[in-house]
């Protein structure tokens, strides 16, 4: 079985200095060339997916990183139709939004791109952006209460997904019947977090059922993924909420024993390990662009280059290395982190990408057209249609 490859991208790079760099195109941020041409890359790599970063709040009180950000579901829905195969999988807060939008946003998303929407789901617990909506306060929810606040959130997408049939359109002008009532469904949905009737005011996405995704480095979040997740990014070697996270190969086993714990009935997660790339010629090359990145960040009170996945200074073949021995251990593949997408994206799908095809890890074509097929999952049945 070859890998799966995924990109997140964030803005110019997940380096705060990323910005600055020469070409990180950092004045067209805000245009939609620039998403579609980061996105259009990818492709030409030949990678399963992007995820598109999202959050509310900004910290102003730093004035020499990127503030403000474009919506990232709206970003998708610009891409999706100048591309072809790749999956588009933007970000969505479930701490702050309503499921009922966002199940009809991201069947949206799968009908511009004809089979290829993602959601990646994510709870918050800052303050500054519960501050934002005035409705919660931040210190009065547990850990385990957002996670299980977001386990909702997937259950009420997926119901409402599955709230319109297959073939509920008729679209019948001579008879005037658009619509066949007896194959909409109430999907009646109560729980501690969400009251949601149903149906969906969108017919069901090509898909059947998106690809649901989720970031996790702990048990609570590895159950999360468990309940209501496809596919789980998580953080070998890397440092989570708790510390360390753990080798590939002990993060498998406990998102495995997660499944086991909830039950969990179909396909098993697909698990991709999480890696934060800076790239050059040489290991040397790429730890002094790192440092020269640092110093830049440093300059402004910046710490640098910060995060809870491994960072990886080196060579596409040093990746490919950590790839080979991720594979080895039972992931599915990774998803890596352009810490200069300028820079490092380019080497990801010229470079690295080449070199794990030579290694028989990757493949040389795309071989579906929907993301769910690019994982091998099949089209869901809908739950509420008669037998």
């Amino acid at each position: 079985m070859t890998l799966h490859l995924a990109v997140a991208l964030d803005g110019t790079g997940w380096h705060p200095a990323s910005w600055r760099e020469p070409g990180a195109r950092a004045d067209e941020l805000f245009t939609a060339g620039f998403w579609v041409d980061q996105v259009r890359e990818a492709e030409a790599g030949l990678l399963d997916l992007v995820t598109l970063e999202d959050s509310f709040a900004i910290d102003t009180d730093r004035v020499d990183h990127v503030q403000g950000r474009l919506d990232a579901q709206l970003v998708a829905l610009r891409v999706g139709p100048v591309t072809s195969r790749i999956g588009l999988v933007p970000t969505v807060i479930a701490t702050h939004t309503e499921p009922f939008h966002v199940s009809t946003e991201i069947a949206t998303l799968d009908y511009v791109t004809t089979g290829r929407a993602g959601v990646r789901v994510k709870v918050s617990s800052r303050a500054d952006e519960y501050a934002l909506f005035g409705r919660r306060e931040a210190d009065a929810e547990s850990r385990e209460s957002l996670f299980d606040e977001a386990a909702d959130h997937i259950e009420v997408q997926r119901r409402l997904w599955d709230s319109w049939e297959d073939d509920a359109e008729i679209r019948d002008a001579a008879t005037g019947r658009f619509v066949d009532r007896e194959k909409l469904h109430y999907i009646d949905f109560e729980g501690a977090h969400f009251s949601v009737r149903g149906p969906s005011i969108t017919p069901r996405p090509p898909q059947g059922q998106p690809l649901v995704t989720a970031l996790a480095h702990v048990d609570v979040a590895y159950r999360l993924a468990a309940r209501g997740a496809d596919l789980v990014f998580v953080t070998p070697g890397g440092v989570g909420r708790d510390g360390p996270t753990g080798d590939a190969e002990a993060i498998l086993a406990q998102v495995r024993a997660e499944e086991a714990a909830v039950g969990r009935a179909g396909d098993p997660l697909h698990v991709l390990g999480d890696l934060l790339v800076v790239l050059d010629d040489g290991a040397d090359a790429a730890r002094e662009r790192l440092r020269r990145l640092d110093e830049t960040d440093g300059a402004g009170g910046g710490p640098g280059l910060r995060s809870d996945a491994r960072i990886l200074t080196g060579t596409a073949t040093d990746v490919a290395d950590v790839l080979e021995s991720w594979h080895g251990a039972g992931l599915a593949g990774a998803r890596l982190r352009p810490a200069v997408t300028a820079h490092d994206l380019p080497r990801i799908t010229r470079e690295l990408v080449p070199e794990l095809q030579r290694r028989g890890l990757f493949r040389t074509a795309y071989e579906a057209d929907t993301l769910r097929g690019h994982f091998g999952l099949a089209r869901p049945a809908d739950r509420y249609a008669r037998v």
